[in-house]
């Protein structure tokens, strides 16, 4: 064998030993999206600490999906607080500050700004409109959604190296909206974290559905689920370049609380 063959077939073989995370994406070099884009629908959007897809007739992201590690929570700067529409969605396909004025819902981070302290940027583009979907505020956005926030941080230093992904879940049909641009109101969130331990050689995951409603944050084990939930709700196809033994395995799993 010789020439392009040999260059191949070590690239094969290399491929194979690396460890999960360290693998080349064929499709996206992003650091934000390694195992694959959940969906292609929607526009997709990147930020220096995270990457979304956006929903331009719900107004909402499909997903939002992010790289975190130990190092990036070394904590630079405080929250910026400074809110604002996404300039890269044109008027009538985003949502405004106006939406949210006298909803009675929070503009909920999805990628949170706790995540995002490591530098000015990374903190002010969590505060653009198209990471942000409506919340209940007390014991949801300010209650059990920031506990849960909370637990990925705490996880993130633990285990050094972990993958986020989170979004809306529709149950109804008949969607609730805000605002004159008509923002869709989440019956549910998702959120969905794969840790790489061990210089990436094992996987973990854990995934949560929890209703877009007040609830005590000791309630959080109660709405563990697995990611073939998710999917099956969301029409989203998760971590599939990842082999598709591993996949299963980790998609299936309804882990408990770490």
């Amino acid at each position: 064998m010789k020439g392009i063959n040999k260059v191949l077939l070590g690239f094969v073989m290399l491929f194979l030993m690396l460890p999960a995370c360290e693998r080349p994406q064929a499709n996206n070099t992003n650091e934000h999206i390694l195992f694959g884009h959940p969906g292609s629908d929607g526009t997709i959007l990147y930020r220096k600490g995270y990457m979304l897809s956006h929903d331009n007739d719900k107004k909402v992201a499909n997903w939002v999906s992010y790289h975190l590690t130990d190092g990036y929570l070394v904590k630079n700067v405080g929250r910026t607080d400074d809110f604002r529409p996404d300039s890269d969605l044109p008027e009538g396909e985003r949502s405004e500050l106006e939406n949210y004025r006298g909803s009675g819902y929070d503009r909920g981070h999805l990628a949170p700004a706790g995540d995002m302290t490591r530098s000015r940027e990374v903190m002010s583009e969590s505060f653009l409109l198209s990471n942000m979907a409506p919340q209940i505020g007390p014991g949801f956005n300010r209650g059990i959604w920031r506990a849960l926030e909370s637990k990925v941080r705490k996880w993130a230093k633990e285990r050094k190296n972990i993958y986020v992904i989170t979004g809306p879940v529709y149950s109804d049909e008949n969607y609730k909206t805000i605002g004159v641009n008509k923002v869709t109101v989440p019956t549910h969130f998702y959120k969905i974290v794969v840790s790489c331990t061990g210089a990436g050689e094992n996987l973990d995951a854990i995934a949560f559905i929890l209703p877009n409603e007040k609830n005590p944050s000791s309630a959080l084990p109660q709405f563990i689920t697995n990611i073939d939930e998710i999917e099956d709700l969301t029409d989203l196809d998760f971590l599939h370049e990842l082999d598709d033994v591993v996949e299963d395995n980790l998609e299936s799993l309804k882990a408990e609380m770490w």
